[in-house]
């Protein structure tokens, strides 16, 4: 769909650019423009505008596919020889005429190059649809590199190599077949077949996608989402369940989410219903108050004005603090004797860390607790997901940032660091909920709260353990921690 749009979109713009010089800078100064634009940004800045799921992904691939498909068609129409146009004025051709007639077949199997660039290239930026939502083999992709498992990452990997090769090989074949028969010499009868048989199935894809939602049950439909870590994904799965054994209603899952402002914007947006978060992330990173370190008081502060300023319901707590951690190697901390924070500052200078890009940028991480603690990196080399983890078992940086809970930190045995100057707030779990959907489905918030209470961090962190380690899914997991605690039947 989305190479069907760029093409409907390219080609037209590449045609106005080969006729009309004023417009040329323009265009291929945007279509240059957005190709500088990281894709991964370009995704974070659409979500508050298309919310999550395939819109904004089908949006990223359509303007990132421009560039190829316009310069192509541009360079393929002003690269015609002049004596050819000018033949065709002799024989009192008009303009339109020569543009569909004699420019556009000749120029085709240049235009074809650019689409066949852009096809494959979609392949690819469509993995990050798994950011926002869109599922997809990026998925596989991202739950791969957050656990460590290599397997995942090839299962989602491999097939889309593979789904690339074929979209290139189908393009090569509708390159061929609409090539004029005069500029290619070995066309034959067997290429126009081709392209029929390719252009009927591509219609009857496209028909399918489109048509499909039609046909889909009415059953009322929430939307449950998650962050893009295991225990969110494990609490994704476990709510979603329990929602559907205990209410009538049907929920669609866009788990994996790419962090907390991705979350965030998609529940004020209305894109979800409900997700999991943490009264630390609320209070500081959303609320921008001051750190509360008091459990009750800062989930009273974040229940009141979670309600007053977005319209949300916190409800009650899962009953895990999951805190932020930084932790080290065994080995490495035994060399300087590190056991606190305030151990740490004094032998930064020496070490590289490499926390979550989140933690690294926001006032109760890395910024915050540098400043508390007069922490001074030798250098900080931030990356997402159990890439860290990775890094740190290979001595490439020696400390991470981690949550209190995670399954990584049992798997690894690091030695986690304790917080002597209780910098970091409480991080009560705790799902929070649209009011809209209350109001429309009020049996819900009994629904959710039937976890509160049940899970502390040694459960936790148990349940992150089967999934990182054990090669578990969340899905299992999550349903087996209900089955076991009599929240749903088997």
């Amino acid at each position: 769909m989305a190479i069907s749009i760029a093409i409907l979109v390219g080609v037209p713009l590449g045609i106005i650019v080969s006729r009309v010089e004023p417009l040329r800078k323009i265009i291929l100064g945007f279509v240059n423009l957005v190709q500088a634009v990281p894709s991964m940004a370009l995704l974070g800045l659409l979500v508050p505008v298309l919310g999550i799921g395939s819109k904004p992904a089908i949006f990223m691939v359509v303007v990132y596919s421009l560039l190829p498909i316009v310069k192509n068609t541009y360079i393929g129409i002003s690269s015609i020889d002049p004596v050819i146009l000018e033949s065709s004025k002799g024989i009192g051709l008009t303009k339109n005429q020569t543009l569909f007639k004699i420019q556009l077949p000749l120029a085709l199997p240049i235009i074809m190059g650019g689409v066949r660039i852009s096809a494959v290239t979609a392949v690819g930026l469509m993995t990050l649809a798994a950011f926002i939502g869109a599922g997809g083999l990026g998925y596989l992709v991202f739950s791969g590199v957050q656990t460590v498992n290599n397997a995942m990452i090839l299962q989602g990997a491999i097939p889309a190599c593979i789904l690339a090769l074929i979209v290139d090989y189908i393009f090569s074949k509708i390159e061929l077949a609409v090539t004029p028969k005069g500029l290619n010499p070995n066309s034959t009868k067997k290429n126009s077949t081709a392209l029929k048989v390719i252009g009927v199935v591509v219609i009857v894809a496209l028909l399918f996608t489109t048509l499909r939602p039609m046909f889909k049950t009415k059953k009322e439909t929430i939307t449950i989402g998650s962050k893009n870590y295991t225990e969110q994904l494990i609490l994704g799965n476990m709510y979603a369940e329990l929602v559907e054994e205990h209410t009538d209603l049907k929920v669609d899952k866009k788990l994996n989410l790419g962090g907390s402002s991705v979350t965030f914007n998609a529940i004020t947006s209305n894109d979800l219903d409900m997700y999991v978060d943490y009264t630390g992330t609320m209070l500081v990173n959303i609320l921008k108050a001051e750190p509360i370190k008091d459990p009750q008081k800062a989930y009273d502060y974040t229940k009141e004005n979670m309600k007053n300023k977005y319209n949300l319901s916190v409800l009650d707590p899962l009953g895990f603090n999951n805190t932020y951690t930084l932790s080290m190697m065994p080995d490495i901390a035994k060399k300087y004797n590190i056991n606190t924070i305030s151990d740490l500052a004094k032998y930064s200078d020496k070490l590289i860390a490499s926390p979550t890009l989140e933690f690294e940028n926001r006032e109760d991480g890395l910024i915050g607790l540098s400043k508390l603690y007069n922490i001074k990196f030798k250098s900080v080399k931030a990356m997402d997901g159990a890439l860290r983890y990775t890094a740190l078992d290979n001595n490439e940086c020696q400390i991470i940032d981690s949550f209190s809970t995670e399954g990584l930190l049992k798997k690894f045995e690091l030695k986690v660091l304790e917080d002597d100057k209780k910098f970091f707030v409480p991080y009560y779990a705790v799902p929070l909920v649209n009011n809209k959907t209350l109001e429309k489905y009020p049996e819900l918030e009994e629904v959710f709260n039937m976890l509160a209470g049940k899970i502390d961090e040694g459960t936790m962190m148990n349940l992150n353990y089967q999934v990182d380690e054990l090669r578990k899914s969340p899905q299992e997991v999550a349903h087996k921690f209900l089955v076991d605690s009599k929240l749903i039947q088997k």
